[in-house]
Formats: structure tokens, C-alpha cells, sequence
């Protein structure tokens, strides 16, 4: 066996022909090492997308809080089923009506109450079958407070089902559940009741739509700032929109 001689370590040892190849062979292998970055590098986990945060509640302004000190307590409006365009607000309207005249604009399903200097007060409104059957000018003869409601008698013959509510029977008693709601403005025509009524509603969803009954209806809250605002013998002019008669849902 060929042997050889090293310095190790300040010594002189003799070492195999074998050993002394392994030996380089080692020292090569940690240079590699060395130069190719061969230690361990950690892989990055994968970053996690953030799941998207919920669409924020809407905030329900102060004037549709729930009226707890009513006759019949009215709970807060669901204004997500209300659109914020249907809020009641005050606006720019320009006309030549009265103040104190109300404008009902069944085409783009609003009515404003017409202030002094241009302004008025604008509230979305949902107009039922009824809302369409009468146009013009007329006055709003009277207002009353959490009314009866009585259907005319050839609505009975139409739903015998609401026979217990006719004329003769005294009609419906008042609550949340009568078609009218907490307020009811009675419009006259020639001193002739037009049977075409502005009244409330808690079905916020069917304010923006043509619906399937009754005539002219504003959510609860809505109805009775204006049977608080408006007066007894007020002009009231109505623009028709026929053409919307045939989308009635409901």
C-alpha cells in the first residue's frame, strides 16, 4: 500500500494513498457547500388573502327611530329596504304652486310639501292601484290620526274576504296592521270625497314601487311629519302616470 506524508496538526504523519483522497475529496465537498449556499433556507409560507369584511350596516338616521310613545308603538324603519333617494329631505324645488300645496309626482314616486323660497320637503311615496285611479287638482280636506279603514263597497265585491271590514260593519280598526297606518290625509274634490288617500305604511320595501293596493302611502315616520306639517283645506295637485299601471306588484 502506497503511503505518503502530511503536516498535521504541526506533525508529520504518514497517512494512505486512500485516506489521503478522502480526505480532499471532504475538504472539496464543505467548499462546495460553502460556495454554493448549500445551508438550509427556510421557505416562506404562503400569505393567507384576507377574507373581505362584511358590507357595513347602514346607519338609520334619527328621523326613522321606532316611535315607542305612539298610540300603537312604530318600530325603527328597516332602511335597508328603504333607498337612501326615498329619505325624507329637504330640496331645491322651484314652482309656481302655493306654499303649503302638496305635489304628488307619481312618475318618479315622490311628494313634496312646498315651502317658502323655492324649497320643499321631498318623501319617497308607493303608489297602489288606487294611487293611479285619480289625477288633478283637489284639496286635502282633513287628517286623522291612526284612522279606521273602511274599503269602498266595490272593493268588497271584488274580496268578499274583506266583507268584515265594509262600510256597514264600522270598517277596520286602527293599528299596524290597517292598510292606512298611523296617519291618513282624505283628499276632496268639488267638496266631494275622491275616496284617493295619502297614508302610512311599515312596509319600507314598498316605497320607490308601484304596489297593488292602496293609494298613496309614505313609511310610518314619514306620514306623520306631514300630518304635522300640512293644513286642513291645503291644495294638493297630483301628476298621473298611467303608463305604470299595467307594472303593479304584489
Amino acid at each position: 500500500m502506497m503511503r505518503d506524508y502530511e503536516i498535521i496538526a504541526g506533525r508529520r504523519e504518514t497517512v494512505t494513498q486512500g485516506a489521503k483522497v478522502g480526505r480532499r475529496a471532504f475538504m472539496i465537498g464543505i467548499g462546495a457547500m460553502a460556495v454554493s449556499g448549500c445551508a438550509t433556507i427556510p421557505r416562506q409560507a404562503p400569505v393567507a388573502t384576507p377574507a373581505p369584511l362584511p358590507e357595513p350596516e347602514p346607519i338609520v338616521p334619527p328621523m326613522y327611530y321606532a316611535m315607542p310613545h305612539e298610540r300603537f308603538p312604530i318600530p325603527e324603519v328597516d332602511v335597508t329596504q328603504l333607498d337612501e333617494r326615498f329619505w325624507r329631505t329637504e330640496v331645491d324645488y322651484p314652482t309656481d304652486e302655493k306654499s303649503g300645496t302638496l305635489i304628488v309626482d307619481t312618475p318618479a314616486k315622490y311628494l313634496y310639501h312646498v315651502k317658502p323660497y323655492g324649497r320643499a320637503t321631498r318623501y319617497g311615496i308607493g303608489v297602489g292601484r288606487d294611487g293611479f285611479s285619480w289625477a288633478g287638482r283637489a284639496i286635502m280636506a282633513y287628517r286623522r290620526e291612526w284612522p279606521r279603514w273602511t274599503p269602498p263597497d266595490s272593493m268588497v265585491a271584488r274580496q268578499p274576504e274583506l266583507e268584515p271590514y265594509s262600510i256597514a260593519n264600522g270598517g277596520m280598526d286602527p293599528g299596524l296592521k290597517n292598510p292606512l297606518g298611523a296617519r291618513a290625509l282624505y283628499i276632496h274634490e268639488d267638496g266631494k270625497d275622491t275616496l284617493y288617500r295619502i297614508h302610512g305604511t311599515p312596509e319600507a320595501w314598498s316605497i320607490g314601487k308601484a304596489v297593488s293596493s292602496g293609494c298613496i302611502r309614505l313609511v310610518n315616520q314619514d306620514i306623520i311629519h306631514l300630518h304635522d306639517e300640512v293644513r286642513d283645506g291645503s291644495p294638493i295637485v297630483v301628476i298621473p302616470d298611467p303608463a305604470m299601471d299595467h307594472l303593479l306588484v304584489g
